[in-house]
């Protein structure tokens, strides 16, 4: 005899797999259409070596070979030129975004100036970037060891996969590097409002192995700017946590402070460890912070 406890918990799996999996499809969409939005050349690496790509012309010295000498910029001048490439070579990019309860945080009422989840444009941002990494040629895959790093279009597939089934139990996150091979790149999206130590030793721990990224704080506008007021329950996503106030425009200065408190210390640790920071909010286009993460990971790379 079945036990019905069992039979219920399975069918609510199966729905949950179900809903997961017709999703896909409309994220991969979404994702390929911003990665087109915001197409980026093959990631150089800032200095001289092996590409396709020219970086710079650079006086000759003696000992240059005159088979690298551009005949038609030197003929400008009274000096001769190399002409150098920038070196390409494939990279490894690591992407996780926070799967714990605070990234279901949408402060969106329905039907009116509708926003999506912080983690569903987390995981947008995050697969778009994917997107635009592999057609550079880059290997990409999730920080977590579900989805190591693969180069290839057919590997976007079982990232999208890995990455939106990913989920915790905790109202919030702290990335797991320890599967973040030496000297690659590393991607965080998350809202970073818990507990900072996490990230802190996270972030310290690869820096000292050369890993280079940037740190995404993905925002409601609701929980930058505050808009409660009067007789307010706030309760976590988890249900963990649970705070009554009759004044809440009262909390709205000091809570404001210690949400810049916090965006200091984490830009403090990015520069620290040679890492980038931004902050993006669901209300704004994802185009901008997709170019921001284009643009710091170039960074990261000089």
């Amino acid at each position: 005899m079945s036990d019905p406890g069992h039979d219920a918990a399975a069918r609510e799996m199966r729905r949950a797999a179900e809903t997961e999996a017709a999703a896909l499809p409309a994220l991969l969409i979404a994702a390929e259409h911003l990665a087109n939005t915001v197409q980026m050349g093959g990631h150089g690496r800032r200095r001289t070596g092996p590409g396709e790509e020219f970086w710079q012309y650079r006086a000759a010295h003696s000992g240059d070979a005159a088979r690298f000498v551009d005949w038609r910029r030197s003929a400008r001048s009274d000096t001769q030129f190399i002409r150098e490439r920038e070196m390409q070579t494939a990279q490894s990019l690591h992407l996780w975004v926070d799967p714990a309860a605070s990234m279901r945080f949408t402060g969106a009422a329905t039907g009116r100036a509708a926003r999506p989840e912080k983690r569903d444009r987390a995981q947008l941002l995050a697969l778009a970037l994917g997107i635009s990494a592999l057609r550079a040629g880059e290997r990409v895959g999730l920080a977590s060891p579900l989805a190591p790093p693969r180069p290839g279009k057919a590997h976007l597939l079982t990232l999208a996969q890995a990455l939106t089934s990913e989920t915790a139990d905790t109202d919030y996150g702290t990335p797991d590097l320890t599967a973040v091979a030496p000297q690659s790149e590393v991607v965080l999206i998350s809202d970073f409002l818990g507990p900072p130590e996490g990230i802190e030793t996270a972030l310290t721990g690869v820096a000292d192995h050369g890993v280079k990224g940037a740190l995404l704080q993905v925002l409601d506008p609701a929980e930058e700017d505050f808009p409660y007021d009067g007789r307010t329950i706030f309760t976590s996503i988890g249900g963990a946590v649970q705070f009554e106030t009759r004044e809440a425009a009262g909390l709205r200065a000091r809570y404001r402070d210690r949400l810049a408190e916090r965006r200091d210390r984490l830009e403090t640790l990015a520069l620290r460890t040679g890492w980038a920071f931004s902050t993006h909010h669901t209300g704004a286009p994802a185009q901008a912070a997709l170019l921001w993460l284009h643009g710091a990971l170039g960074g990261a790379r000089r």
